[in-house]
């Protein structure tokens, strides 16, 4: 059997509880197994996808344990995960063993849920306060843990700061996972890498690393990361996806575009991978291949999928860049019934606007997204990057000035976009100025830019000394 980076799924113990269970299954025999043995057996399903198998597994045990606490808390993640509160509640009522930890858990998971976070936190340092000395430690560590998984990382870490530090997998996993939710991706990488020295064939802490490393903007390690991942399991969603992320982010559309068409291959009903697809496509220039996926991943996402606007935006840009400017903006109409970016609204609809010529309503929407901005300044960038690939050349280059003369001393943003207008503009004394400082300070943005200039085995921030080099030749 396939290992699944879990620990204890992966071990002899429960693999040979599985067997036994599945035998037992296959012959129509009696299953002789307790109700915490059937619930570990249905989680092991869920995670493998297997849910008819994870549902009939958790029947069982509440048929034999009908109030057991095991079975009932599965049943009440189950209906968290599908925001039914009300039943996740019928659940814990059912629940007979109120006096151990993994009620006063549940209890707590609904109160997260409904975001009464304060009140869940005093309950739970209420109930600490009854909790045996020699469960402390366990008690605060899996409070932290619900935190974690619940998105409140400094809860998470306050709760953390409790308990005694250790030095097991466990521990630092989730003290790498609460740096993460703070935003300190240095600190969570390094406990991450500490991790895979322990044990270099998990594709779980793999995939936790390369995820730290996007969020750091480190892309490159990112990729190399999820290629370790993607080894131990070529057919994982999370390392598939992961790499195509990566490799998006480093300008590869067309190797991001295999790898999210077989993070689709594994996950058919998922339109981020669909999207993504259709994201790529646009950079690529294959806009009318775009439009024809994209409209498949609006047939496959619910009218609750997060994910419809943005959908529609890429579709207005994808019909905006094959020159039908009435399409275009009926998708952004529709991409602005749902719970959208505003400002990322206005930016598509003022490029569909000035691709079309109506320069004076691209203005008008453009100064909007300005104002709504609480990253004016990134917005700008984005608007001047806009009248550029809309070939104002004159324009853009005017307007890159006034955009650094804005600028922080130590902003990095711009500069490759300039170099590359101004090469467009025949400016070359300017375009080595501009180019030699964007490999300084920002070679992220010089690959995303300039690459198109280069050869691939040249380092972004080699781009100055290549072509001065050259220039001497």
């Amino acid at each position: 059997m396939k290992k699944t980076g879990d620990e204890y799924f992966d071990s002899d113990e429960f693999r040979e509880m599985l067997a036994e269970y599945e035998n037992a299954v296959d012959m129509g025999m009696p299953v002789f197994m307790d109700a915490d043995e059937l619930s570990e057996i249905a989680d092991f399903y869920q995670m493998e996808e297997r849910y008819d198998e994870a549902d009939a597994a958790i029947d069982l045990a509440l048929s034999l344990s009908p109030g057991a606490i095991g079975p009932l808390t599965y049943k009440i993640h189950e209906a968290l995960w599908k925001g039914d509160i009300s039943q996740a509640r019928h659940f814990l009522e059912q629940i007979t063993e109120q006096d151990e930890p993994d009620y006063v858990y549940d209890k707590a998971e609904i109160m997260l849920a409904e975001e009464r976070v304060d009140e869940a936190d005093r309950y739970l340092r209420h109930e600490l306060k009854k909790v045996p000395p020699e469960e402390y430690q366990d008690y605060v560590v899996d409070v932290a843990n619900i935190y974690a998984d619940y998105n409140y990382p400094e809860m998470a870490m306050q709760w953390m700061a409790r308990a005694r530090q250790e030095d097991s997998p466990e521990f630092k996993e989730l003290m790498a996972r609460t740096l993460f939710g703070l935003g300190k991706y240095a600190d969570s990488e390094k406990l991450w890498g500490e991790l895979i020295d322990r044990d270099p064939f998990s594709k779980h802490y793999w995939n936790a690393l390369a995820s730290t490393q996007y969020m750091n903007e480190d892309y490159s390690a990112s990729v190399e990361s999820s290629e370790y991942a993607i080894a131990i399991d070529p057919d994982d969603p999370e390392a598939l996806v992961s790499k195509a992320n990566g490799l998006y982010r480093l300008g590869n559309y067309e190797e991001a575009l295999e790898y999210f068409r077989r993070y689709s291959g594994r996950m058919p009903d998922d339109e981020y991978g669909l999207m993504h697809q259709g994201v790529c496509l646009i950079n690529m220039g294959r806009n009318e291949e775009a439009i024809d996926i994209l409209k498949k991943a609006i047939d496959i996402a619910g009218e609750d999928s997060g994910y419809l606007s943005d959908i529609y935006q890429e579709l207005a840009f994808a019909y905006s860049e094959v020159s039908d400017e009435q399409q275009a903006l009926k998708m952004l109409d529709l991409a602005d019934r749902y719970d959208s970016d505003k400002v990322q609204s206005l930016l598509v609809r003022g490029h569909v606007l000035l691709a079309s010529g109506q320069v004076k309503e691209a203005e008008k929407v453009f100064r909007q997204a300005v104002v709504l901005s609480d990253q004016p300044h990134q917005t700008l960038l984005r608007i001047i990057v806009s009248v550029y690939d809309n070939h104002y050349l004159d324009a853009a280059y005017n307007l890159f000035k006034k955009f650094f003369r804005m600028s922080q001393p130590d902003s990095p943003e711009g500069y490759a976009y300039m170099a590359l207008c101004c090469y467009d503009l025949k400016k070359y004394t300017e375009f080595l100025d501009y180019l030699k400082v964007a490999c300084e300070c920002c070679p992220y943005e010089c690959k995303i830019a300039l690459s198109h200039l280069f050869p691939d085995t040249v380092d972004p921030k080699d781009y100055y000394k290549y072509t001065v080099e050259r220039l001497k030749k």
